[in-house]
């Protein structure tokens, strides 16, 4: 076993480790850099057309949809007037 110099070394080393490494790691210059390439890969800026094309793309799919709800509507009416 060591003296009582190296136990009070120890000691503070392992307080002050997890308080460096907390300091480092919150510094924003440290990590700006990683974050804002992460976000723009999950959340790529949106294109104007791409999504005018998406916009379109839904509408005909429901407009689709709604004709065909209604031809069979219709079906459903004539039947029951004849």
């Amino acid at each position: 076993m060591g003296n009582w110099q190296l136990e009070v070394f120890k000691m503070s080393l392992y307080m002050a480790f997890p308080v460096i490494m907390f300091h480092y790691f919150n510094q924003p210059e440290n990590f700006d850099e990683w974050v804002n390439k992460v976000k723009n890969e999950y959340y790529p800026k949106e294109d104007k057309e791409q999504r005018r094309m998406l916009e379109e793309s839904i509408r005909e799919h429901n407009r689709r949809i709604e004709q065909k709800q209604l031809e069979i509507m219709q079906r459903s009416i004539n039947k029951n007037i004849s």
